[in-house]
């Protein structure tokens, strides 16, 4: 019998699977391959109304427990926490901690990436894209601990220890359409408001994100056969839907832009920009 195809996820927070990729990791999960998550922290620099806070011991606790019924729903075979601490935006008090998860030595985060490559030996290794989707100094730091990790365990002279080294077949970055935020760029302005402090905190500048180049989508994941498992499993992640006044119609935009599909750019082995494809494991 042969062994079943693999996908791992390398995330920041609870939620970042649901809200985002979920309809793809949920489609392949039905399919039969087994869905991986490694995620850097547990979402404790989140806001959260005192309800959701009932029955648990602190913000970290409770994303944790909405984490794993996301796992759950979407099919994961596992989760996987690294241990470090929510870094929480820029300039914020949780950017600062110690142990947050941008203070932790590069070096440390890609060796603990690379002994899950290695321990699960996936074939699509699935990331954030380079600036994050939005900026978050975490999600930009997985990223780039994603980046270096998936090349470095491959490599016997990196990171050694009792597992064999393993080549990943292919490192694919989460991408979103930059059309549909430029238009809410552009409502938000004819209504008044200010489109550099959206979101919950008012800590997401849209201006900027309107202005990041779009990057290829050379797959496009048609997730329409496992929708309700996509939405069940966001709707895991209760705390965090509250995504501030002027999200609703924003997230309407976004959903008519996206319709039930995910984007992902392949970063290795390099493709050439006009090729499309509707299956992960195309090539594979």
């Amino acid at each position: 019998m042969s062994e079943p195809k693999k996908i791992l996820a390398v995330l920041a927070h609870p939620d970042d699977e649901s809200f985002g990729m979920g309809g793809t990791l949920a489609l392949y999960a039905k399919q039969g391959v087994e869905v991986h998550l490694v995620c850097a922290t547990k979402g404790e620099a989140g806001e959260m109304d005192p309800e959701f806070l009932q029955d648990y011991g602190s913000i970290a606790e409770r994303r944790e427990a909405e984490l794993r019924c996301a796992a759950d729903v979407l099919g994961m075979k596992n989760v996987y926490f690294l241990g470090y601490r929510d870094s929480g935006m820029e300039g914020t008090e949780a950017n600062r901690h110690p142990q947050a998860f941008v203070n932790a030595p590069m070096d440390e985060v890609v060796s603990k990436v690379v002994h899950y490559i290695r321990q699960i030996r996936p074939d699509v290794v699935i990331t954030f894209d380079p600036v994050g989707g939005y900026h978050h100094p975490d999600h930009i730091y997985i990223h780039q601990a994603a980046v270096k990790a998936f090349h470095a365990a491959a490599d016997p002279a990196q990171y050694p220890d009792d597992l064999a080294p393993f080549q990943a077949g292919k490192l694919l970055y989460h991408i979103f359409p930059r059309g549909f935020i430029r238009v809410g760029v552009r409502i938000l302005k004819l209504l008044g408001k200010d489109p550099t402090k959206f979101g919950r905190n008012n800590d997401i500048d849209l201006e900027m994100l309107a202005g990041d180049a779009d990057y290829p989508a050379h797959y496009r994941i048609n997730y329409s056969n496992v929708a309700e498992l996509k939405e069940k499993a966001s709707n895991c992640h209760a705390s965090q839907q509250n995504f501030g006044t002027q999200s609703p119609w924003l997230m309407r935009v976004a959903q008519r832009f996206t319709a039930v599909k995910d984007q992902f750019m392949q970063a290795y082995p390099e493709v050439k920009d006009n090729f499309r494809a509707r299956d992960l494991f195309v090539g594979s």
